[in-house]
Protein backbone atom coordinates (compact mmCIF):
# COMPACT_ATOMS: atom_id res chain seq x y z
CA UNK A 1 0.00 0.00 0.00
CA UNK A 2 1.39 3.40 -0.95
CA UNK A 3 1.80 6.27 1.53
CA UNK A 4 -0.95 8.30 -0.16
CA UNK A 5 -3.47 5.47 0.35
CA UNK A 6 -2.59 4.71 3.96
CA UNK A 7 -4.89 7.30 5.59
CA UNK A 8 -8.33 5.70 5.66
CA UNK A 9 -10.35 8.60 7.03
CA UNK A 10 -8.84 11.37 4.91
CA UNK A 11 -5.72 13.06 6.28
CA UNK A 12 -5.56 16.71 5.30
CA UNK A 13 -4.04 18.54 2.45
CA UNK A 14 -4.02 18.07 -1.31
CA UNK A 15 -0.62 19.73 -1.41
CA UNK A 16 0.85 16.69 0.33
CA UNK A 17 -1.00 14.17 -1.81
CA UNK A 18 -3.95 13.41 0.44
CA UNK A 19 -7.50 14.70 0.42
CA UNK A 20 -9.17 17.78 1.89
CA UNK A 21 -10.52 16.62 5.24
CA UNK A 22 -9.47 15.56 8.69
CA UNK A 23 -8.39 12.11 9.79
CA UNK A 24 -8.81 10.16 13.00
CA UNK A 25 -8.27 6.59 11.79
CA UNK A 26 -5.17 5.26 10.05
CA UNK A 27 -4.10 1.82 8.93
CA UNK A 28 -1.19 0.73 11.12
CA UNK A 29 2.04 0.75 9.12
CA UNK A 30 4.48 -2.11 9.88
CA UNK A 31 7.99 -0.98 10.77
CA UNK A 32 9.59 -2.79 7.80
CA UNK A 33 7.12 -1.16 5.43
CA UNK A 34 7.99 2.28 6.80
CA UNK A 35 11.70 1.63 6.38
CA UNK A 36 11.18 0.34 2.84
CA UNK A 37 9.03 3.28 1.72
CA UNK A 38 11.12 6.01 3.35
CA UNK A 39 13.40 7.97 1.04
CA UNK A 40 15.55 8.69 4.09
CA UNK A 41 15.53 8.18 7.86
CA UNK A 42 17.30 10.70 10.06
CA UNK A 43 17.61 11.76 13.67
CA UNK A 44 17.85 15.49 14.17
CA UNK A 45 17.24 18.50 16.39
CA UNK A 46 14.56 20.98 15.32
CA UNK A 47 16.18 24.39 14.94
CA UNK A 48 13.42 26.39 13.21
CA UNK A 49 9.68 26.29 12.47
CA UNK A 50 8.02 28.48 9.85
CA UNK A 51 4.33 28.36 8.92
CA UNK A 52 2.91 29.80 5.69
CA UNK A 53 0.07 29.30 3.23
CA UNK A 54 0.34 26.66 0.56
CA UNK A 55 0.39 27.84 -3.11
CA UNK A 56 -3.41 27.50 -3.37
CA UNK A 57 -3.94 29.75 -0.34
CA UNK A 58 -6.27 27.20 1.27
CA UNK A 59 -4.02 25.35 3.71
CA UNK A 60 -1.38 26.35 6.21
CA UNK A 61 1.83 24.35 6.04
CA UNK A 62 4.62 24.30 8.61
CA UNK A 63 8.25 23.89 7.53
CA UNK A 64 10.43 22.40 10.27
CA UNK A 65 14.20 22.53 9.81
CA UNK A 66 16.32 19.90 11.57
CA UNK A 67 20.04 19.74 12.19
CA UNK A 68 20.84 16.13 11.29
CA UNK A 69 22.55 14.22 14.12
CA UNK A 70 22.39 10.71 12.65
CA UNK A 71 21.41 9.19 9.31
CA UNK A 72 19.94 5.68 9.32
CA UNK A 73 18.95 5.54 5.64
CA UNK A 74 19.69 7.75 2.65
CA UNK A 75 22.46 10.19 1.82
CA UNK A 76 23.98 12.03 4.82
CA UNK A 77 23.11 15.72 5.11
CA UNK A 78 23.77 18.48 7.60
CA UNK A 79 20.19 19.78 7.57
CA UNK A 80 16.77 18.70 6.39
CA UNK A 81 13.51 20.66 6.22
CA UNK A 82 10.21 18.78 6.34
CA UNK A 83 6.77 20.20 5.64
CA UNK A 84 3.59 19.05 7.40
CA UNK A 85 -0.03 20.28 7.28
CA UNK A 86 -1.10 22.76 9.95
CA UNK A 87 0.28 25.76 11.77
CA UNK A 88 -0.55 29.38 12.58
CA UNK A 89 -0.41 32.33 10.18
CA UNK A 90 -1.75 35.79 11.02
CA UNK A 91 -3.68 34.56 14.03
CA UNK A 92 -5.38 31.77 12.07
CA UNK A 93 -4.58 28.24 13.24
CA UNK A 94 -5.11 24.95 11.38
CA UNK A 95 -4.43 21.49 12.79
CA UNK A 96 -5.23 17.87 12.02
CA UNK A 97 -5.43 14.69 14.04
CA UNK A 98 -2.64 12.31 13.11
CA UNK A 99 -0.21 14.97 11.88
CA UNK A 100 2.92 15.55 13.99
CA UNK A 101 4.22 18.95 15.06
CA UNK A 102 7.75 19.67 16.23
CA UNK A 103 8.97 22.07 18.89
CA UNK A 104 12.18 23.99 18.38
CA UNK A 105 14.90 22.26 20.38
CA UNK A 106 13.23 18.84 20.30
CA UNK A 107 15.06 15.79 18.98
CA UNK A 108 13.18 13.51 16.63
CA UNK A 109 13.63 10.59 14.28
CA UNK A 110 11.92 11.20 10.94
CA UNK A 111 10.92 8.79 8.19
CA UNK A 112 10.94 11.09 5.17
CA UNK A 113 9.27 10.87 1.77
CA UNK A 114 9.13 13.41 -1.04
CA UNK A 115 5.95 15.34 -1.87
CA UNK A 116 4.90 18.09 -4.27
CA UNK A 117 5.81 20.79 -1.75
CA UNK A 118 9.00 19.18 -0.45
CA UNK A 119 10.14 16.45 1.94
CA UNK A 120 7.45 15.44 4.41
CA UNK A 121 6.97 12.83 7.12
CA UNK A 122 6.05 9.38 5.80
CA UNK A 123 2.64 8.26 7.15
CA UNK A 124 2.58 11.48 9.20
CA UNK A 125 2.48 10.62 12.94
CA UNK A 126 3.57 7.02 12.28
CA UNK A 127 6.77 8.27 10.66
CA UNK A 128 7.87 10.51 13.54
CA UNK A 129 9.54 9.52 16.81
CA UNK A 130 10.59 11.44 19.92
CA UNK A 131 14.16 11.08 21.15
CA UNK A 132 14.61 11.17 24.91
CA UNK A 133 17.42 10.48 27.35
CA UNK A 134 16.84 7.94 30.11
CA UNK A 135 18.29 7.87 33.62
CA UNK A 136 21.43 6.10 32.34
CA UNK A 137 22.09 8.80 29.76
CA UNK A 138 21.02 6.57 26.84
CA UNK A 139 19.03 7.84 23.87
CA UNK A 140 15.56 6.27 23.69
CA UNK A 141 13.41 6.36 20.54
CA UNK A 142 9.63 6.36 21.07
CA UNK A 143 6.69 7.06 18.71
CA UNK A 144 5.27 10.58 18.99
CA UNK A 145 2.04 10.97 20.94
CA UNK A 146 -1.03 10.99 18.72
CA UNK A 147 -4.83 11.20 18.93
CA UNK A 148 -5.22 9.06 15.81
CA UNK A 149 -6.37 5.45 16.13
CA UNK A 150 -4.17 2.94 14.31
CA UNK A 151 -6.05 -0.05 12.88
CA UNK A 152 -4.72 -3.45 11.87
CA UNK A 153 -6.32 -3.78 8.42
CA UNK A 154 -6.24 -7.59 8.47
CA UNK A 155 -7.81 -8.03 11.90
CA UNK A 156 -9.96 -4.88 11.82
CA UNK A 157 -8.98 -3.80 15.31
CA UNK A 158 -6.99 -1.04 16.99
CA UNK A 159 -3.35 -1.81 17.73
CA UNK A 160 -1.04 -0.24 20.32
CA UNK A 161 1.81 2.02 19.30
CA UNK A 162 5.35 0.69 18.98
CA UNK A 163 7.23 0.41 22.21
CA UNK A 164 10.26 2.61 22.95
CA UNK A 165 13.71 1.23 22.14
CA UNK A 166 17.24 2.43 22.74
CA UNK A 167 19.17 4.07 19.91
CA UNK A 168 21.35 1.04 19.12
CA UNK A 169 18.34 -1.28 18.96
CA UNK A 170 16.49 1.16 16.72
CA UNK A 171 19.48 1.44 14.39
CA UNK A 172 19.80 -2.37 14.24
CA UNK A 173 16.09 -2.73 13.47
CA UNK A 174 16.38 -0.23 10.60
CA UNK A 175 19.45 -1.99 9.16
CA UNK A 176 17.69 -5.37 9.35
CA UNK A 177 14.63 -3.96 7.60
CA UNK A 178 16.80 -2.40 4.87
CA UNK A 179 18.52 -5.75 4.23
CA UNK A 180 15.19 -7.57 4.18
CA UNK A 181 13.78 -5.10 1.65
CA UNK A 182 16.91 -5.39 -0.52
CA UNK A 183 16.57 -9.20 -0.52
CA UNK A 184 12.90 -8.98 -1.54
CA UNK A 185 13.67 -6.54 -4.33
CA UNK A 186 16.51 -8.73 -5.58
CA UNK A 187 14.24 -11.78 -5.68
CA UNK A 188 11.60 -9.81 -7.58
CA UNK A 189 14.20 -8.64 -10.10
CA UNK A 190 15.39 -12.23 -10.63
CA UNK A 191 11.81 -13.39 -11.23
CA UNK A 192 11.20 -10.49 -13.62
CA UNK A 193 14.43 -11.24 -15.50
CA UNK A 194 13.49 -14.92 -15.89
CA UNK A 195 10.09 -13.95 -17.27
CA UNK A 196 11.72 -11.61 -19.79
CA UNK A 197 14.15 -14.33 -20.93
CA UNK A 198 11.26 -16.63 -21.81
CA UNK A 199 10.94 -20.33 -21.02
CA UNK A 200 13.98 -22.59 -21.16
CA UNK A 201 14.08 -25.71 -23.33
CA UNK A 202 13.66 -27.85 -20.22
CA UNK A 203 10.63 -25.82 -19.14
CA UNK A 204 9.15 -26.06 -22.64
CA UNK A 205 9.61 -29.82 -22.59
CA UNK A 206 7.92 -30.09 -19.19
CA UNK A 207 5.07 -27.80 -20.24
CA UNK A 208 4.49 -29.84 -23.41
CA UNK A 209 5.20 -33.34 -22.08
CA UNK A 210 1.71 -34.60 -22.91
CA UNK A 211 2.04 -33.47 -26.52
CA UNK A 212 5.52 -34.99 -26.74
CA UNK A 213 4.27 -38.23 -25.21
CA UNK A 214 1.41 -38.43 -27.72
CA UNK A 215 3.86 -37.72 -30.55
CA UNK A 216 6.20 -40.45 -29.33
CA UNK A 217 3.32 -42.96 -29.15
CA UNK A 218 2.25 -41.98 -32.68
CA UNK A 219 5.77 -42.51 -34.01
CA UNK A 220 6.02 -45.86 -32.27
CA UNK A 221 2.72 -47.04 -33.78
CA UNK A 222 3.79 -45.86 -37.22
CA UNK A 223 7.12 -47.68 -36.93
CA UNK A 224 5.40 -50.87 -35.73
CA UNK A 225 3.00 -50.79 -38.69
CA UNK A 226 5.90 -50.16 -41.08
CA UNK A 227 7.85 -53.21 -39.87
CA UNK A 228 4.73 -55.44 -40.03
CA UNK A 229 4.65 -55.08 -43.82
Amino acid sequence: MTPNNRLLALALTAALGSVNAFASIETAAPFEEKVDNAASIVMGRCVKNESRWDPSGRWILTYSTFKVLNTFKGAPAQEVTVVVPGGTVGGLHQSSVGVPSFAEGSENVLFIRNSKVGPTVLYFDQGAYDVRTNDRGEKVIAPVATDAVHIDAQRGMAVPAEGPRDLNTFKTDVERAVRSAADRHQQMEMIRAKKQQGPTIAAMILDNKLILAALAIGLAIAAWQLFRR
